[in-house]
């Protein structure tokens, strides 16, 4: 295998990317590629659904022990079996996926390291029964896996717009627990780096503040105390960055030609506005990773599961952005 593959792990067994995955399959996003796709999942369960929704197409079993000789085309598709006792009639989530989950991630992580992988794709994973508190989010996961943990960012990316929280998947009541001058500098880098790596362009990056309007009755003022300075700081190292702004009005049309990258200090914050803007149009990445890890920013959806009425239009922006990314 001349190529660096792209992996991708299918994820939560119960969820529509399975779905999504076929629909982008049909549309012939993956001939695009010269770097095998290589799809980590159960493939009698993959079978089951593809069959389930009308589709037939052609499906080549690969072994990770011959991956290194193996010639991978992406005209079919690529499977990577991980053994997975499934039902024949849709089962709920659960914890008895976790298993089969890990030894998808497992896998992947191996390629990663045989083959020096740039990009990751995994599909919708269910944190509450995955992670089981050990991780806010599978970005931390990420980032403990490759041992990277406290540089990860997470960025919810558009072309025209990507947003990026301080604090991620944690309760309201701890954020502020986690917002740090420290944090705020390393994010607004490793954003940077990114834009100026692959896109050859320094980004215009707004921060919000926490408080409402920026301000508050308390004797301790974030905006004045951690963020700003922080601001500052990233300003003589010449980026291109303001704020602290108010979260309730940053995102106003007016507003937003005027950056490339908003950083919020929590996730609702920043996620919210995004989504109202531009739906299900952005995918989920995570910087600061030996390799770019991305994600449809979707949930599992199990309620649709079998419905064939979900979009791939996330999963298909994520392989436009890998077509695009050095």
């Amino acid at each position: 295998m001349k190529d660096k593959p792209i992996v991708i792990v299918a994820g939560e067994p119960y969820s529509i990317f399975f779905e999504i995955f076929l629909k982008s399959f049909k549309k012939k996003v993956f001939l695009k590629f010269k770097n095998p796709i290589i799809l980590i999942c159960s493939r009698k369960l993959f079978y089951n659904q593809m069959k389930k929704f009308g589709y037939n197409f052609n499906i080549n079993d690969i072994f990770f022990s011959n991956l290194s000789s193996v010639k991978i085309s992406n005209n079919k598709i690529n499977i990577l079996n991980v053994d997975f006792n499934f039902t024949k009639t849709f089962d709920k989530i659960s914890i008895k996926s976790n298993k089969y989950i890990y030894e998808c991630f497992s896998l992947g992580f191996k390629i990663v390291k045989k083959f020096g992988v740039k990009s990751f794709v995994n599909g919708p994973i269910s944190k509450k029964f995955l992670l089981n508190k050990k991780f806010p989010g599978m970005t931390e996961f990420f980032a403990s896996e490759t041992k990277r943990l406290n540089k990860q960012v997470m960025l919810i990316y558009n072309k025209k717009l990507a947003v990026s929280p301080i604090s991620t998947h944690i309760p309201i009541k701890n954020v502020v627990k986690k917002i740090s001058k420290k944090k705020i500098i390393l994010q607004a880098r490793t954003i940077n780096g990114f834009y100026k790596k692959n896109f050859n362009k320094k980004p215009r990056i707004a921060v919000t503040g926490l408080n409402p309007h920026c301000e508050t009755q308390d004797s301790f003022s974030e905006e004045d105390k951690i963020i700003s300075p922080a601001i500052r700081k990233l300003k003589k190292e010449g980026l291109s960055i303001n704020g602290p702004y108010p979260a309730d009005t940053i995102f106003l049309k007016k507003n937003l030609p005027n950056f490339d990258v908003i950083i919020g200090m929590y996730h609702d914050q920043v996620l919210t506005p995004i989504k109202a803007l531009y739906g299900f149009n952005a995918i989920n990445i995570t910087l600061g990773l030996p390799f770019l890890r991305i994600t449809p920013d979707h949930g599992t959806n199990n309620e649709m599961l079998g419905k064939n009425y979900s979009s791939p239009d996330s999963l298909i922006e994520v392989f436009k952005f890998i077509k695009k990314t050095k």
